[in-house]
């Protein structure tokens, strides 16, 4: 009898995967009904239930043939590492020149996305050391890009230090906070660890709307002196827009060098296995001290670039849903690779001003692309299998 009703349990999941199928499309079909009404979520429904089982049909045709079996094996030997580097050095050279002369074929709509999308990266970068390197999740990363922009628009308004002056003390401000909330925070794991970041993140948000006497409440901080460099002014937003590039590449280069670092393989051997790690002499804590402080350290330059952009900070920009799209924008890209962040913050950017013409439908394509990557590539576009969240 209990063999019976083990055997059963372990049946459940291969019925669910069965007829996950007709579950993704009914789900589909009912986050539609509000927009188009119950005859069009009724033929949604049927023809994504009727596609997806045709495709799982087809595949398990192919699955059986020999013919499929071969090529993937010539696929095998075909896609080795240097091929893959080939093909990064190919898309690199040809996407640089692109982005050096985009201001020039481009609107200012454009440009000003471009500029968005960049400050975004170099927040998936730093979340990225946090979450993808070292394994700690962290809801609260958009607090430190609150006190990036706050610190240098309070030292340039209250104080008028220029950007460069600013930018180390902003940084610096924004490393020791983050370096302080691992102090404590890194006792705990997991989901434990996350409520305790989620709340930095809230206490920080409600400082700067509260304390009107420093940060002006909810009215913000205007009248920011964008970056100037050899007494050029960055204002104009074509060059802004070669400022935040030269950030980006930085960012990416530094970043990419500590994780080929002695420091980014202990990250990576404490995100796998802590206690190992720890068995063989690695300092855990101070790694992920190091880890939370570099993360830190990237989302206070990006709160400053921010700043020195818009000209204007307020609470309403650094709310939980920043952090929600922050970490989204690196599940999407993958856990631990720089390329895949590159790429989940420019999707999770340009997406939605792609899809600004259909305003009603473009969360809700949105958040279905973000649940059908979940379901059919949880390790993101180019993330690999075994990275993941350590509980």
């Amino acid at each position: 009898m209990a063999d019976d009703m083990t055997q059963s349990k372990a049946n459940i999941p291969d019925r669910l995967r069965k007829i996950r199928p007709v579950i993704i499309a009914l789900w589909l079909s009912l986050l539609f009904l509000p927009f188009a009404g119950i005859k069009a979520s009724v033929i949604l429904f049927i023809v994504l239930g009727t596609g997806t089982v045709l495709m799982k049909a087809i595949r398990m045709a192919l699955s059986k043939s020999n013919a499929l079996d071969s090529a993937a094996s010539l696929s095998c030997r075909i896609g080795t590492l240097p091929c893959s580097r080939t093909l990064r050095r190919v898309v690199f050279l040809f996407l640089i020149p692109f982005l050096f002369i985009a201001p020039f074929i481009s609107s200012n709509y454009f440009i000003d996305v471009a500029v968005l999308s960049g400050i975004y990266i170099i927040l998936a970068l730093g979340l990225n050391v946090v979450v993808g390197f070292a394994g700690l999740l962290n809801l609260g990363f958009v607090a430190f890009y609150a006190i990036g922009a706050y610190s240098y628009a309070l030292l340039n308004t209250m104080f008028g230090l220029g950007f460069w002056s600013a930018l180390p003390v902003s940084v610096g401000l924004t490393t020791l906070s983050g370096f302080l909330l691992a102090i404590p925070a890194l006792r705990l794991r997991g989901d434990y660890l996350a409520i305790v970041t989620l709340g930095f993140g809230e206490i920080v948000r409600l400082v700067l709307n509260n304390w009107d006497s420093v940060t002006k409440g909810p009215n913000g901080i205007s009248g920011i002196e964008p970056p100037s460099i050899l007494n050029v002014s960055l204002c104009n937003l074509s060059y802004y827009y070669y400022f935040v590039l030269v950030a980006v590449m930085f960012s990416v280069f530094i970043t990419n060098r500590v994780y080929a670092s002695g420091i980014g393989r202990a990250w990576v051997a404490i995100r796998e296995d802590e206690t190992a790690s720890s068995a063989i002499g690695i300092n855990t804590t101070m790694y992920k001290l190091y880890a939370f402080a570099f993360g830190a350290f990237w989302a206070g330059f990006a709160g400053a670039v921010f700043a020195g952009k818009m000209q204007f900070v307020s609470p309403e920009s650094f709310t939980f849903i920043e952090s929600v799209l922050i970490l989204s924008m690196v599940i999407l890209g993958g856990l631990g690779s720089i390329p895949g962040i590159i790429l989940g913050a420019a999707i999770l950017v340009l997406l939605p001003e792609v899809l600004r013409e259909v305003q009603l439908y473009r969360m809700l394509a949105l958040g279905c692309g973000l649940v059908a990557l979940m379901i059919f590539r949880p390790q993101g576009l180019f993330g690999g299998k075994n990275v993941s969240f350590r509980s």
